[in-house]
C-alpha cells in the first residue's frame, strides 16, 4: 500500500537554455512535459504546482513562489505552504486543509519519470523510519533533490531555518536544505532522472519513445491520458484480436472490431473495467476465428 502523501512540482523558472521557452508545456510524445509528470504521481492525495496556471490533464492547486523566478528553494517553500503538508490545527491552517506528512517533491521537466520511480522513493523513506527524505540518485551517483520524497515537517523545520539565516530563500542553493537532513537513496532507473535543460535533450526525448521497444506503451498512455481513461487493459489481447481480425475476416475489420469492443466494454458500465475488455475482446476473437475456419472449410 502507498504511503498516503501529496506532490509538489515545481514548474517555473525562466528555462534560459531553452531561449525562455515555456519549458512544462513543451510536448514529448504529444503530452507537454507537465502532463507527463502530473501522470506520474496521480497517487498523490492533493497536487500543487509551483507556476504559472494552464490547462493540464488532472485537476490540481496552483500557486507562484514570492518573489517569481526566486530559485528552486522558493518555489518549494511556496508549494509546501499551498499543500498545507505538515501542518497541523492552531498553526494557521485548518483541521480540513492540513496537508499529508510525506511529500513528493518533482520538477516538471522529467519525460520518462513513471509511477515505479515515485513507488520506490516513498517505500524507501517508509521503510527508513530516521530519514527524512529519501531522494534520487542518477546514474552518476549525483542527488536530484527535486526527485525525492521529503518527510513535511522537517521539510518546514529547514525551509525555516534558511529563510531566518538567509533573510530570504530567493537565489537559495538546494544543498543548503538537503545538506541538513538525514537522507536515504534510491538508485534511478535507466530513464528516470533525465531532465531536458536544453533543445538537444528534447529532441533525445522525442527520439526515444519513438524507439520499438516502447513507442506502442508510449502511444497507448498518451491516448487515455488525451481521452481522460485511467483504464489498464491487456494490449496484447487487443493486438491478438486485431491480427485475427485482419488475417481471418479482411485488413479494415481489425479498427474496427477493436473499435467495438472497446464499446461493447464501456456498456458494461465501471464495474466491468479491464475484465469487460478481456471478455469482449474473447469473444470477438473466437467469432473471427469461426469466421476464417468457415473460409478454410470452403476453400
Amino acid at each position: 500500500m502507498t504511503t498516503p502523501h501529496d506532490a509538489v512540482v515545481l514548474a517555473g523558472g525562466a528555462a534560459q537554455r531553452l531561449g525562455g521557452a515555456d519549458k512544462p508545456g513543451v510536448r514529448v510524445g504529444g503530452r507537454a512535459l507537465l502532463d507527463r509528470v502530473l501522470a506520474a504521481c496521480r497517487g498523490a492525495d492533493r497536487t500543487v504546482v509551483v507556476g504559472d496556471s494552464r490547462p493540464t490533464v488532472r485537476p490540481v492547486r496552483w500557486t507562484r513562489e514570492d518573489p517569481p523566478g526566486g530559485g528552486p528553494l522558493a518555489a518549494l517553500d511556496a508549494g509546501v505552504r499551498k499543500s498545507g503538508a505538515g501542518a497541523r490545527a492552531g498553526g494557521g491552517i485548518g483541521a480540513g486543509d492540513a496537508g499529508a506528512d510525506v511529500l513528493l517533491v518533482l520538477s516538471a521537466d522529467l519525460p520518462f519519470l513513471d509511477e515505479d520511480t515515485v513507488h520506490r522513493l516513498l517505500g524507501a523513506l517508509a521503510d527508513t523510519p530516521d530519514a527524512e527524505a529519501a531522494l534520487l540518485t542518477d546514474a552518476g551517483g549525483r542527488d536530484q533533490p527535486l526527485v525525492a520524497a521529503y518527510r513535511a515537517a522537517p521539510l518546514r523545520r529547514e525551509l525555516a531555518r534558511i529563510t531566518e539565516e538567509r533573510g530570504t530563500l530567493a537565489g537559495g542553493p538546494l544543498r543548503q536544505l538537503t545538506g541538513a537532513l538525514h537522507l536515504t537513496r534510491v538508485a534511478a532507473g535507466p530513464l528516470a532522472s533525465f531532465d531536458c535543460d536544453t533543445w538537444e535533450d528534447i529532441a533525445t526525448a522525442r527520439a526515444r519513445i519513438r524507439e520499438h521497444g516502447t513507442v506502442l506503451d508510449e502511444w497507448i498512455t498518451a491516448v487515455k491520458d488525451e481521452l481522460g481513461i485511467e483504464l489498464d487493459v491487456d494490449t496484447g489481447v487487443l493486438l491478438d484480436l486485431a491480427r485475427d481480425a485482419a488475417h481471418g475476416v479482411a485488413r479494415p475489420a481489425a479498427p474496427l472490431t477493436t473499435f467495438l469492443v472497446g464499446y461493447a466494454a464501456a456498456r458494461a458500465g465501471s464495474e466491468g473495467g479491464p475484465e469487460a475488455v478481456a471478455e469482449a475482446a474473447r469473444k470477438a476473437a473466437a467469432l473471427a476465428q469461426r469466421w476464417a475456419a468457415e473460409q478454410d472449410e470452403a476453400g
